[in-house]
């Protein structure tokens, strides 16, 4: 009985979720699947975050896998109302769990798995503490969820082609993740971005806490003028949006825990910052405060 509760429950969930991610087209063949810019939950599968799509004349390339087993298989269910070719290749864009651990859905069905050689270790590094928080957020819907991890890498630089379509991809620096990369779509001049770029939602400055180098990372992706960013939350936009909704944020950030610094002033006062010019991002409420602690603490480190 309670096995079938469960399967009822997790039916419901599927069914919910499957309304929550939306297709957006970004250019000709290149599409965006955009989840919730919500905290991770049973009905949205873990992905809370936006993934990419492109379409050669010889697969499909995904950018990020999902945040579970059960995440992946709707990823792929939603490519399935673009396109009926087969996924060739995943690209992991870095190391939070919504960016790979559907890696193992995808495998199954024979993709590629790349990431960057710095994501690869933090996939590894932190595999147990993704899973153990997964399933106190996502519960059941975190069932059949394996951790695989990427199987080619690379340093600072590829160029991956599939069919028709070539791909550059580029490890900058420690962004949200230290293994965060962007991948460049030349004819489309669209880029992929990852967690290098939060839309709609505040950013968390994350598990590589180094707002000064994300800030760097984002001002060399932004040296491509791309005029589409398919961000790693909420909707695709221009640069000017990316921009305006991160890097200006960032650096807001630590000019305001500059100024406490050279004052002799303490984290208490960091957390007091008023961030009001920037509520127009959903989750502010939540990440704030965290945010300028996490920075004040990396500041005063190097201060």
């Amino acid at each position: 009985m309670r096995q079938l509760i469960i399967f009822i429950v997790l039916i419901i969930n599927y069914s919910i979720a499957q309304a929550a991610l939306e297709v957006q087209q970004v250019a000709d063949n290149v599409y965006a699947l955009e989840g919730e810019t919500t905290q991770r939950s049973p009905a949205n599968l873990g992905n809370n975050s936006t993934h990419g799509v492109i379409i050669t004349n010889k697969g499909v390339i995904l950018i990020d896998s999902g945040a579970s087993y059960l995440g992946a298989k709707q990823l792929h269910e939603a490519i399935q109302t673009i396109t009926d070719q087969p996924i060739k290749i995943v690209i992991n864009s870095g190391g939070q769990d919504h960016r790979w651990l559907g890696n193992d859905y995808f495998q199954q069905l024979g993709a590629r798995i790349i990431s960057s050689a710095k994501t690869h270790q933090d996939q590894k590094v932190r595999t147990d503490y993704h899973l153990n928080r997964l399933g106190g957020l996502i519960h059941e819907s975190l069932d059949g969820t394996v951790a695989f991890y990427s199987t080619e890498t690379f340093d600072e630089k590829m160029k991956l082609t599939l069919g028709n379509v070539d791909l550059e991809l580029y490890h900058f620096g420690p962004a949200h993740t230290v293994g965060d990369i962007v991948i460049w779509m030349p004819n489309t001049k669209t880029m992929f971005t990852g967690d290098v770029v939060f839309n709609d939602r505040m950013l968390g400055i994350g598990p590589a806490k180094n707002a000064q180098s994300w800030v760097d990372v984002f001002e060399k992706m932004a040296e491509f003028k791309p005029e589409h960013v398919v961000p790693g939350h909420g909707r695709v936009s221009d640069l000017a949006i990316a921009t305006k909704n991160t890097q200006q944020y960032l650096k807001f950030l630590i000019n305001k825990i500059g100024n406490i610094l050279e004052n002799d002033g303490d984290m208490l006062e960091a957390s007091k910052i008023n961030q009001s010019e920037f509520h127009f991002l959903s989750g502010h409420q939540d990440i704030a405060g965290k945010n300028a602690q996490w920075v004040f603490e990396q500041m005063e480190f190097d201060y």
